[in-house]
C-alpha cells in the first residue's frame, strides 16, 4: 500500500503566527525552523512514498524549499490540516492508499508513532481514520494539569474503548482522575499525538460535512469524523524513552528546546 506524507503549515496561526518559520535550537546549538524539524522527523519514517509540505503561504513555500522540501500549494480557505491535506492529496492525483497528516507543529514525533500508526490503519480494514495515543506519565500528566490552571491550551487528550474506537478528544484533560501519581507513573490518561492516517476516501468526504458543535468547541478537527459517525482508530504507541511535545504557544518553545537538548537531538 502507497503511503504519502503530507506536512500541512499555514502562517496565519491564530494562537501563534509565524509559528512554521519559528526557529529551534537543538542539542549541538544548531537552530532550524519548526517545518524544517517536522520535515527531518518525516524523512525518519521507514516504508514512506513521498513526503510534501502543503501550504497557502510563499513564506513558507520559499522556506522550505531552501532547505529540499517538495512543497504543494494549497488554498487558504483550507479550515484545518486534514482539509489542507485532503486538497493536497487530489493535487497530486489521489492515488495514494495511505495519507498520512503530520502536522507541522510535532518536530519530536519519533518514526515509530508513525510506522505504527500505518501498521494499525492496514490491519483494521473497517478504521477510516487512525491517530496514536501516548499513556500518560505522571509528570506529563501534571504538565497539562498546570497548562489548563495557568489557562494554556497545552496537550490533547484522547477517550476510547475496549476496541481501541475513539469516544472523545479534548483540549481539557480527561479522564478525570483525583489519583496522586509519581512522575514516572503510568496514568489512566491518553495524550493524543497530533498526527493521522487517513484512507482517501474519508479524506475526501472530510471537506464537505460541515463543522459540528463539539469541533466548534474543541478546535480539534478529528471530532468531525466521530460527529459524522465515522471510526477513529486510536494506535497505543510507546515512547521508549522519548519526550514528546507539540508547539502550540510561544511558551513551548523554550519547552521542546530543553527536551531536545535533554535527548541529545540536534
Amino acid at each position: 500500500m502507497s503511503v504519502l506524507i503530507v506536512i500541512p503549515a499555514r502562517y496565519a496561526s491564530t494562537r501563534y503566527p509565524g509559528k512554521p518559520l519559528v526557529p529551534l535550537t537543538g542539542a549541538t546549538g544548531v537552530a532550524r525552523s519548526l517545518i524544517e524539524r517536522s520535515w527531518r522527523a518525516a524523512l525518519e519514517v521507514s516504508g514512506m512514498d513521498r513526503v510534501v509540505v502543503a501550504t497557502d503561504d510563499a513564506r513558507i513555500k520559499d522556506a522550505s524549499e531552501a532547505f529540499g522540501a517538495e512543497v504543494v500549494m494549497t488554498a487558504e480557505s483550507c479550515g484545518n490540516g486534514t482539509e489542507r491535506c485532503a486538497e493536497a492529496h487530489e493535487a497530486l492525483g489521489g492515488a495514494y492508499d495511505i495519507v498520512v497528516n503530520l502536522q507541522g507543529d510535532a518536530p519530536l514525533t519519533p518514526a515509530w508513532f508513525i510506522e505504527g500508526l500505518v501498521a494499525g490503519l492496514r490491519s483494521a480494514p473497517k478504521a477510516e481514520i487512525a491517530t496514536p495515543v501516548l499513556r500518560c506519565d505522571g509528570a506529563t500528566l501534571m504538565g497539562f494539569l498546570e497548562d489548563r490552571k495557568a489557562g494554556r491550551v497545552g496537550g490533547t487528550t484522547a477517550v476510547f474503548g475496549a476496541d481501541n474506537q475513539a469516544l472523545y478528544f479534548s483540549k481539557e484533560v480527561v479522564p478525570y482522575t483525583n489519583a496522586t501519581y509519581a512522575d514516572d507513573a503510568e496514568t489512566p490518561v491518553f495524550h493524543h499525538v497530533g498526527v493521522y492516517a487517513y484512507r482517501p476516501d474519508a479524506l475526501a468526504a472530510y471537506p464537505a460535512w460541515p463543522i459540528g458543535p463539539l469541533e466548534q468547541l474543541e478546535g480539534l478537527e478529528q471530532l468531525r469524523f466521530l460527529e459524522n459517525g465515522r471510526q477513529v482508530l486510536c494506535v497505543e504507541v510507546e515512547a521508549r524513552g522519548r519526550q514528546f511535545w507539540e508547539l502550540n504557544n510561544p511558551q513551548d518553545v523554550s519547552r521542546i528546546e530543553t527536551m531536545m537538548a535533554q535527548m541529545g537531538l540536534e
